[in-house]
């Protein structure tokens, strides 16, 4: 039976404690310790049940306590040291005012603390820290996602090892999450439409530093039920869910951005999900200035960034046309389109009307800038999306890549940051030049930083074994292997790490393939190894749940009880302390389908090595001195084949390589090697796979030059929009006139010597285009056997004769530096001056 009226009794809040209130409500208490210190002193075993989550904790301290606390003078005056360190960093102006230079940036998760789960890997992850180094750095930014009622699911394993899952609802009232209101206190909700259905969506905000996220909630009493959860899990129930969810997130979040008075000069969409958020810019410029759809798109194009994560097709979403067409029939109305063009923008070929609709095709056709999240995903989704722009060679394909980072004061340890502070200075977490501030490591003494981390591989070893305790009570394990599970692990022997998602491709059985191999490894009587492992399978994906359970049974076994645990329900808690307390980080994805993978920089942020397979950003970390490489790259077709030898690669480097290392010890057990390679990596590689470097990578590449096109293209009532739709119109028209005529070079006679000139000329015939539509270049670069391209440069050819009849000539030279097998040719694209990237509209004329 529901009560009739619900109401909360809540502390009477003394007024001197209102620091603590405010604190509580601002997720920068999950990487500012000393925030978190002053929770924990007011009742150490409730900050713990409460699981670290402060606004929860508050409210179950009683009166008494309270009351007592105003009277500690030692507890105040913390109190009054950190709450002024919290407010000056909170009162720091942005880099500029918020306004004027506004980025909105879109995720369906964001990774931020373990208390607002509403994330689920990876991805969630990389999106937290990019809203926490953005505060760090005064990146005037908001964020936009979605408040999940039960989040992503918690893990429990049954008594034989099988994955299970349950869905504990989110109390909102008890998490660090406030209703966002308008002047009259009600609170902020904005319309979408489902198939003609009004759906009302409700907004909250999550305070991340000085960075405001802002949250969509669809779980309203005026929503019928199936409407209303729409927002109840992170990746739960099927595709029509999915695309209910996309359009809250996409069109309801710059709805919501609207109704808090927000205008954003730049979106930025992590990943597809937030693709409709394009479309309904569009609109509203449509609604508010009259602009037709070509002219609004030219401003939303040059003013979005996209971001994707995913190296396969799979996973990219895709609707059926039918589907989409259910959802966006009527809307694409309103954008003044036929919903058969509209469903065009996001097909790869937009003449197929039987190809389902992806929000990757149609992110990328809408956005100026596109990246990958490493050198080598960047390389792999050319591969992958080079069909969208079919004239174009797969490696001019208009996706670049900016590479992943993570938040170094939310992932290393209280010892290791610690010592950062003592020997970078107390505000190295705020410093906008990584590189510079980094190369201070080199003064940690190594015993000191040998001593943090056993420091914090001990407290590792002590949390698994009341983890473990706690999971086998759970399964109704009995008295004995209770009792065992308190003495697994040892504080001393190298320990390896191995926690992500359960998808297949990560290969998480791969340590395991030779069990007896494994046998020798672990129980080496002088060099013993022991291994943590932990992550979640896909509710839907028995293959990696049976990844779970084969690891769980194989832990089983005698020879490897109390060498090999499995935790059950990983979480950014969990995280924390592996990264930290681990000796090796290992990762052995088949290569390249590890986009980035960041829980390998965590790790690096607390000196702990690296061992992977050389993907994602340990392709480009990777050197012998930081770590160790499983393989040199191969990708083989043979997949079974690859997998035995590259599980035999890494058997031969635990066993000859990495534990020979680490046991080799100095006179005062010291392993003086392992600890250089530790400071070494923290020294040269925090400081390029730092989120800090990673946002200001996107505010100097994207933001910045994004949010200036913006502002020249909405000057003086659209007229730059206006004119850049009609030019855009002209070139898609004109272009089948354009045709190189003539192409020629002083290398033409086949042998230059290096420090020669070349002169590259060529002959267009322009139709009705003029020199100004067009840029012109020469494209070459070393050649293979075939006369391939192994590399490639262009030259801009610049106008030098006007031939008559339309027939341009264009001419530049350069200098011959390098020998070797050269070729080129000339290619014509839309002018590069006038468009922020000229491969989006897929104009390319080739000799």
């Amino acid at each position: 039976m529901k009560a009739k009226q619900e109401f909360k009794v809540v502390p009477r809040f003394p007024e001197k404690l209102r620091p603590l209130k405010r604190m509580a409500y601002n997720i920068i208490f999950s990487w500012q310790s000393g925030i978190r210190d002053l929770f924990q002193r007011i009742d150490p075993q409730l900050w713990s049940d409460s699981g670290h989550n402060p606004v929860a904790f508050m409210g179950q301290v009683s009166q008494e306590r309270l009351e007592s606390l105003v009277e500690d003078v030692g507890f105040m005056s913390q109190m009054e040291e950190v709450a002024n360190r919290f407010d000056k960093y909170m009162e720091a102006a942005p880099t500029t005012p918020l306004a004027e230079n506004c980025v909105a940036y879109f995720s369906a998760e964001f990774g931020l603390t373990t208390c607002v789960p509403i994330y689920s890997g990876g991805l969630g992850m990389l999106a937290g820290d990019h809203l926490k180094s953005a505060s760090d750095l005064r990146i005037p930014l908001v964020g936009m996602g979605l408040l999940y009622q039960e989040g992503y699911f918690c893990q429990y394993l049954n008594n034989d090892g099988w994955q299970m899952e349950r869905y504990p609802a989110n109390d909102f009232d008890n998490m660090p999450i406030t209703r966002v209101t308008d002047a009259e206190g009600r609170q902020i909700k904005v319309q979408v439409s489902f198939k003609g259905q009004p759906v009302s969506v409700a907004v909250w905000c999550v305070q991340v530093g000085r960075i405001p996220l802002y949250l969509l909630d669809t779980d309203l009493n005026e929503n019928p039920p199936d409407i209303r959860g729409t927002t109840a899990q992170l990746y739960g129930g099927d595709k029509e869910t999915r695309i209910r969810q996309e359009i809250v997130l996409g069109i309801g979040g710059v709805r919501a951005l609207r109704a808090m008075g927000l205008s954003p000069t730049v979106i930025h969409m992590n990943e597809g999900h937030s693709a409709f958020s394009a479309l309904e810019r569009i609109n509203l410029l449509r609604q508010d200035y009259n602009l037709s759809f070509d002219a609004a798109r030219e401003v939303v194009q040059a003013s979005t960034i996209f971001t994707t994560h995913t190296p396969v097709p799979a996973g990219n979403d895709t609707f059926d046309p039918e589907l989409a067409r259910a959802y966006f029939e009527e809307y694409a109305k309103e954008l003044g389109l036929n919903w058969r063009v509209l469903l065009a923008h996001g097909r790869i070929n937009p003449r197929d009307e039987g190809e389902a609709f992806g929000v990757t095709p149609l992110s990328l056709r809408l956005s100026a800038h596109a990246n990958g999240v490493s050198r080598l995903h960047g390389h792999v989704s050319r591969q992958m999306w080079q069909n969208i722009w079919p004239k174009n060679p797969a490696e001019d394909t208009p996706i670049d890549y900016v590479t992943n980072g993570v938040h170094v004061s939310s992932w290393a340890s209280r010892e290791i940051a610690r010592l950062y502070d003592r020997y970078l200075g107390a505000d190295w977490n705020e410093d906008r030049d990584p590189a510079l501030i980094w190369k201070q490591v080199r003064q940690i003494p190594l015993s000191e930083l040998w001593r943090a981390h056993e420091n914090c591989r001990a407290r590792l070893v002590a949390y698994t074994r009341r983890a473990l305790f706690r999971q086998l009570k759970n399964q109704g394990a009995d008295t004995g292997t209770l009792r065992q599970s308190m003495e697994v692990l040892s504080p001393d022997h190298l320990t390896i790490g191995f926690a992500r998602r359960f998808a297949t491709y990560k290969r998480a059985t791969l340590l395991f393939r030779d069990p007896d191999r494994l046998d020798k490894i672990i129980n080496n009587p002088d060099r013993p190894v022991q291994i943590i492992i932990a992550g979640k399978a896909h509710p839907q994906d028995n293959e990696g749940k049976a990844f779970i359970k084969q690891i769980i049974h194989l832990a089983r076994a005698p020879r490897f009880q109390n060498k090999i645990v499995f935790l059950e329900n990983y979480n950014m808690r969990m995280a924390s302390l592996l990264v930290s307390g681990c000796d090796v980080w290992l990762n052995n994805p088949r290569r390249p389908l590890e986009a980035c993978g960041t829980s390998g920089m965590k790790a690096l942020a607390n000196g702990v090595l690296n061992l992977s397979v050389l993907d994602g950003w340990w392709d480009e970390g990777y050197a012998p001195e930081y770590g160790w490489a499983i393989g040199h790259g191969e990708m083989d077709p043979n997949l079974e084949l690859q997998d035995e030898t590259e599980s035999q690669a890494l058997y031969n480097l635990l066993e000859k390589q990495v534990a020979p290392l680490f046991y080799q010890r100095t006179s005062d057990d010291l392993p003086q090697v392992w600890c250089e390679m530790m400071r070494n990596s923290i020294r040269d590689l925090v400081p390029r796979f730092s989120s800090h470097r990673m946002v200001i990578d996107y505010y100097e590449r994207f933001y910045k030059p994004s949010s200036e096109r913006f502002k020249a293209l909405t000057r003086d009532n659209f007229k730059a929009a206006t004119d850049q739709a009609a030019w855009r119109q002209k070139l898609m028209t004109s272009w089948n006139e354009l045709a190189i005529t003539g192409v020629s070079s002083n290398s033409d006679q086949g042998r230059v010597r290096v420090g020669d000139p070349i002169e590259f000329t060529a002959q267009v015939q322009m139709g009705s285009l003029s020199p100004e539509d067009v840029t012109v270049e020469a494209y070459y670069g070393h050649l293979d056997h075939m006369g391939e391209f192994i590399d490639r440069a262009t030259l801009p050819l610049a106008p030098d004769q006007n031939l008559g009849n339309g027939v341009w000539q264009y001419k530049n030279a350069l200098t011959c530096r390098t020998t070797g097998k050269f070729g080129y040719t000339v290619r014509v694209t839309p002018s590069q001056e006038r468009l922020a990237n000229p491969f989006v509209l897929g104009l390319i004329s080739w000799a």
